[in-house]
């Protein structure tokens, strides 16, 4: 069963001759300590351990390049398979599973959490790193560790293939290194730690991991990364709108791994990129092969689709819950708020769970080959090698156009259903309108910047009424199943709350279109 852990670590070179002081002398004084301690902590005995580590990767190293470490590991407390996943300054996840008995066959589970780096390619062995490590320990009365510190003496071989069976081992490095990890509930603890070891004449180490050290991936980044080719109004279209793919296919897969470990706001920055690449393609649709990109368009809707369930469904239970704190009464609400929550909470992971199952299906798979061959083989047409002046502001006009149309029509029926759909339509090209100033601003600048931000004022306060819409529909709906009179009398309650929402709305949206029209915000497109 797969397990995730948090760490937040920190690692320093350190040379033969360093001398560790006692932890508690690198503790001593700690508002973050002072602060997380609800008991006395002391330093506990020291661990000596032996770990034997086997790190996996594709020949073209793709997990090393973003950021990924994956390995097969024996000796110390946690022996097991280990996918380490970048998750903010100095701290990674790190998802868990047990040993098995293979050595040299990653774990199907793992297979599929890092297939949207490796795109199904081999994940062989590429590095063997045997660590002696000292490990000691600042521990509560429990006996739980607060922090830990490791001082590792490290012997690294990188390993090669043959055109035989296994492997060639290339000449061993060998370095010392401390290793700093706290417990992710006194993480501000790191920065008190920090000081003191650099005060002491330790450095941070260059790369984030052992295996970055043994693939020398630090050296690679500095020799290998020539600046972007900075794009101008001259430069061609196609080029300008590629670079915004090519950012938004990149999103897309970084965001893979943090959808699958349900981390905050992943499934919405993973949905956003889909929608922005599509929105490019459809906008700026002459510059590329129709016979390539209409059925990827289909796919990402699907996947749009797919995650806008699950993110529908996590801004229910958002807005439901905020909705029940403004109320104040919580002695009456406790236990009605407890079900509604529960029921949202329910309703989430189902969505949640149904777009895991999607990612790791064929459909998906497909999509992000398709996405890797529109990258690194553009299907563009002859339109795309034209000026970016010339061709881009054209299509961005067009867009705006098409926003223009449907908020006219809106505004000739009458308040009901049709107008409701219009207005929801009326968003979602507004988006798209948005999006479109937002792919060009790099050339274009501020007057793309300003009519990217009009247009999100128009969508967002669209936004904000189709949001109570679907909340009202979501309210009643949870009001005729749930099974608790009381949960049903609150989502009435809601209810009312959402109508006038909706009536502020439709105030936002007036003034946001007025401004959106404005001569200074278009002139640009002309």
């Amino acid at each position: 069963m797969l397990r995730v852990h948090r760490e937040v670590e920190k690692k320093y070179v350190a040379d033969d001759g360093f001398e560790l002081p006692p932890l508690m002398e690198l503790v001593a004084g700690a508002d973050a300590l002072s602060a997380a301690a609800v008991t006395p902590v002391a330093e506990g005995d020291r661990v000596e351990q032996q770990l034997v580590a086997t790190y996996f990767d594709t020949a073209d190293l793709r997990l090393a390049a973003a950021g990924l470490t994956l390995r097969r590991r024996t000796g110390g407390d946690d022996a097991g398979w280990h996918l380490k996943v970048p998750a903010g300054a100095d701290a990674r996840s790190e998802v868990r599973l047990p040993l098995g008995r293979g050595a040299r066959t990653v774990p199907a589970a793992l297979r599929q959490m890092v297939w949207a780096h490796s795109l199904g390619a081999e994940l062989r062995p590429v590095a063997e790193i045997l660590t002696d490590r000292t490990v000691r320990r600042l521990v509560d009365v429990t006996g739980h560790a607060v922090a830990e510190v490791a001082d590792d003496r490290v012997t690294a071989r990188r390993l090669l293939p043959t055109d035989g069976p296994g492997d060639a081992a290339g000449a061993p490095t060998s370095w010392r290194e401390i290793e700093v990890e706290l417990d992710d509930a006194t993480s501000d603890l790191l920065a008190a730690v920090d000081i003191r070891l650099r005060e002491r004449g330790l450095q941070v180490a260059p790369t984030a991991s052992k295996l970055a050290h043994v693939l020398d991936l630090q050296s690679k980044v500095r020799d290998g990364s020539g600046k972007a080719k900075k794009l101008k109004v001259s430069s061609p279209g196609g080029e300008v709108v590629l670079a915004h793919i090519r950012e938004q296919v990149q999103q897309i897969v970084a965001q893979d791994l943090p959808v699958r470990l349900d981390a905050p706001d992943s499934i919405h920055k993973m949905r956003v990129a889909t929608r922005r690449l599509r929105s490019a393609l459809t906008t700026f649709k002459p510059l590329f092969a129709a016979d390539v990109v209409r059925p990827l368009r289909d796919e990402l809707k699907w996947l749009a689709g797919e995650l806008g369930a699950a993110r529908d469904a996590e801004v229910m239970r958002d807005r439901v819950r905020a909705a029940v704190e403004e109320q104040g009464d919580a002695a009456e609400l406790g236990a009605v708020a407890e079900i509604a929550h529960a029921e949202l909470d329910q309703a989430y992971a189902s969505a949640h769970d149904r777009v895991i199952a999607e990612l790791d299906g064929q459909r998906y798979h497909d999509l992000l080959m398709t996405l890797d061959r529109l990258v690194t083989s553009p299907p563009v047409t002859g339109k795309a090698a034209a000026a970016a002046g010339r061709v881009l502001p054209r299509q961005v006009a067009r867009s705006y156009e098409g926003v223009r149309r449907i908020i006219e029509d809106a505004d000739s029926k009458p308040a009901g259903p049709e107008r409701e759909e219009l207005l929801h339509d009326a968003r979602k090209s507004a988006k798209r309108s948005r999006y479109a100033g937002e792919s060009v601003s790099r050339v274009f600048g501020e007057d793309a910047i300003v009519f990217a931000k009009a247009m999100e004022d128009v969508q967002e306060a669209l936004g904000e009424h189709q949001d109570s819409v679907l909340t009202r529909e979501r309210l009643a709906d949870l009001a005729a199943h749930t099974s608790s009179t009381g949960a049903a009398f609150l989502y009435g309650r809601l209810h009312a709350l959402e109508e006038i929402r909706s009536a502020k709305s439709q105030q936002h949206f007036d003034a946001a279109w007025k401004a959106a029209g404005r001569t200074s915000v278009h002139r640009w497109l002309h």
